[in-house]
């Protein structure tokens, strides 16, 4: 797919091994500052939160800016940050608001390079050939982020606390010089460009809503990320208390998961090429529904197990999907706004989802959110059932040669 995705692509594994790493080192670092619960907890909303307050502006600069450029200088930032904090660990003088204020700033930074480097595949390669890109990138995130590099992170924590954010730092600098050496055209996309970003924004939404296909796969985003977020929220309780596999269970649990998704990026391109995409929507969809159900009805740990492998499989076929079809559909100079809706709907779904399940958990039970989600997604998916073929659809016109 040409010289530029080799260099997209490689940009994207080495950043991932390094966020991978930190997956792991960076709840390490907190809880060796703090045991108090809420302080943990709001470790992990400062997680997210750079997402909802900057996700909608970075997306506009996105379709403003030179794309290339903004993933470089926002990645630069972020190693930056990242040493900043390395060095106040190697000189003893970390405390958990530095902690928090790395991450915070960190994220922030990371929120412009994901909206810029979003749209640079549909700059590279054909339409074509956007599926088996993702699923590429996905087999990335899956491969250095979700399995490699956790229980790297926790052994170089272990071996010294500076370690893993070292190499995170170095992972993502080597991440910019390769992002360097893709060819795309110098600026941005837009010959006129409003010198209101706000307007951009709006203009952004208002293109989603008034596509009916792209504003339905928004919908489903949200929905079913709240449902999802609502039976995740009580996942390790859940887990302990009713499965009764212990904490190396657990982990077991979230290793089938990047086991599937493993699986269901590496057969994406046969999948794609032998199946319709409206039929893999659907199965996808339909997959999730019985999830939530086989997941509340059961308490045996080998069939859980099982269950997240398929989960795995699936949710990144569907994750694949939903990026190229809106590649596909969204013009071009709107990349940035409407992927950045999509994202903002993703993570708003998911906390909602968090809240509203724990809260149901307390009332109910552990197996009471995944009764929720099951009957939340299944009424979704019943009412949006036959849009899921002009979804499918959404984009199609004749091929267009990439950049690269």
């Amino acid at each position: 797919m040409g010289r530029s995705f080799r260099y997209l692509l490689a940009s994207s594994w080495v950043s991932n091994v390094g966020d991978g790493i930190a997956l792991a080192a960076g709840p390490l670092l907190v809880a060796s500052q703090t045991h108090n619960a809420f302080l943990v907890a709001l470790a992990a909303i400062l997680d997210r939160l750079p997402q909802l307050l900057f996700g909608l502006y970075a997306g506009a600069l996105a379709d403003r800016l030179d794309r290339r450029r903004t993933v470089m200088l926002a990645d630069a930032l972020r190693a930056l940050v990242i040493l900043g904090l390395c060095f106040v660990i190697a000189t003893g003088h970390v405390t958990i608001g530095w902690v928090y204020a790395a991450m915070f700033a960190a994220g922030t930074a990371e929120v412009f390079s994901d909206s810029a480097s979003r749209t640079l595949l549909p700059m590279l390669v054909s339409r074509a050939d956007l599926g088996i890109g993702n699923a590429r990138l996905q087999a990335g995130f899956l491969t250095a982020n979700q399995l490699a590099g956790p229980p790297i992170g926790a052994f170089l924590f272990a071996a010294g606390h500076v370690l893993p954010f070292g190499i995170q730092a170095v992972a993502v600098a080597l991440g910019v010089v390769l992002i360097s050496r893709i060819a795309t055209p110098r600026g941005g996309v837009r010959e006129v460009v409003d010198e209101h970003i706000v307007r951009d924004i709006r203009e952004g939404i208002r293109w989603l809503l008034d596509n009916a296909a792209v504003r339905t796969l928004a919908l489903i985003i949200l929905v079913f990320n709240l449902t999802w977020g609502a039976a995740w929220s009580v996942l390790v309780l859940w887990a302990l208390d009713r499965l009764h596999i212990g904490t190396i269970g657990y982990g077991l649990l979230t290793t089938m998961i990047a086991i599937g998704g493993l699986i269901g990026t590496v057969s994406y391109d046969w999948l794609e090429r032998r199946v319709p995409l409206a039929t893999l929507m659907k199965t996808c969809l339909t997959l999730e529904v019985l999830m939530h159900l086989s997941l509340a009805l059961t308490t045996i740990p080998w069939v859980a197990m099982a269950i997240m492998v398929v989960f795995g499989a699936y949710a990144f076929v569907w994750g694949t999907i939903g990026q190229t079809i809106r590649q596909r559909a969204v013009p071009m100079e709107l990349q940035g706004r409407v992927g950045s809706v999509y994202v903002f709907s993703f993570t708003g779904g998911v906390l909602v989802g968090q809240a509203l399940g724990g809260w149901i958990a307390h009332q109910w039970g552990l197996a009471a959110p995944f009764w929720f989600a099951f009957v939340g997604s299944g009424i979704t998916l019943v009412l949006i059932w036959r849009q899921l073929g002009h979804i499918a659809d959404a984009g199609d016109t004749p091929d267009a040669p990439g950049l690269a």
